[in-house]
């Protein structure tokens, strides 16, 4: 039997596009060179330019992926909805398509999806972050559980849930809602995240969290989120005033606010307790 070949039988890879089809090619590209395979792959395309469309059809004779897509732009929260109601296995694993895995991915992720199939508790298995989720506890297999915390002043206590590569069950939406549509992608990531920690999620993360993916952003294609320019500013007087604000804002809406993001079936989730009852400090 070959070490180095991986097949996930119930894990559908979701990749989400929008106007990179190189970096594309380069992720399915990779995949395939490190022989890890999944039941399906779906490509979900935010209303990509003619170029990069005819580019996406190539590649889906090379590749075989499912492609979905729409005659328009409609932001990112709409492209992972389209992309996951096409899912059909148990297990999503999500990347954009500007990350690159490591050799090492393919191990973690098994050893990821075995947790998660013995503990169905577990929602989420993240494997890439900018910084270290600030508390953990050691879980087992170089993954630790995220433990919420409503006293602690690391405003990264709220990234419980991110965008970046991560496995996830694919009933997703039935706890945790829709993505938000029609706003900026970081201020839907920010919903969900609010939404994941009020329903009480669970979560794993990979310790060595810049291990496992590369993040690759080229001239040609650069990234396609914009920030505003305070929220990326080193500015000491800028930062203190941030760093204010967000510990204000982030533990009012994770208390207090309910964050009204719908579920699969139409159903209204909310968060009917404050979460400091039900917490790790």
């Amino acid at each position: 039997m070959n070490e180095n070949f991986h097949q996930f039988p119930d894990v559908t890879l979701l990749i989400t596009h929008y106007n990179r089809s190189q970096s594309l090619e380069h992720l399915l590209e990779t995949f395939r060179r490190q022989q890890c395979f999944f039941v399906e792959t779906v490509v979900s395309d935010d209303g990509s330019t003619a170029p990069h469309q005819e580019h996406l059809k190539h590649l889906q004779s090379q590749y075989g992926f499912r492609l979905i897509t729409t005659p328009q732009n409609r932001g990112l929260g709409h492209n992972l909805n389209k992309g996951q109601d096409a899912v059909r296995t148990p297990y999503t694993l999500y990347i954009q398509e500007d990350f690159e895995p490591e050799p090492a991915f393919a191990p973690n992720l098994a050893q990821a999806l075995t947790f998660m199939q013995a503990d169905r508790t577990i929602d989420i298995a993240r494997f890439y972050a900018y910084t270290r989720y600030p508390h953990l506890t050691p879980y087992g297999g170089g993954f630790s559980e995220m433990r919420f915390s409503p006293w602690s002043t690391a405003y990264e206590k709220i990234y419980c849930y991110s965008d970046h590569p991560h496995l996830r069950r694919s009933t997703f939406f039935d706890r945790f809602g829709r993505y938000a549509e029609g706003i900026k992608g970081d201020k839907m990531e920010y919903k969900m995240c609010i939404s994941f920690i009020q329903q009480r999620g669970r979560g794993l993360f990979f310790e060595n969290y810049q291990g496992l993916f590369r993040q690759i952003n080229t001239a040609t294609e650069p990234s396609t989120m914009q920030r505003s320019a305070w929220t990326q500013s080193r500015q000491p007087v800028i930062a203190l005033i941030r760093d204010v604000y967000r510990q204000i804002k982030y533990n009012f809406d994770i208390q207090f606010k309910r964050v009204k993001i719908r579920s699969l079936a139409g159903k209204e989730l909310t968060s009917s307790q404050p979460m400091i009852h039900n917490s790790t400090p």
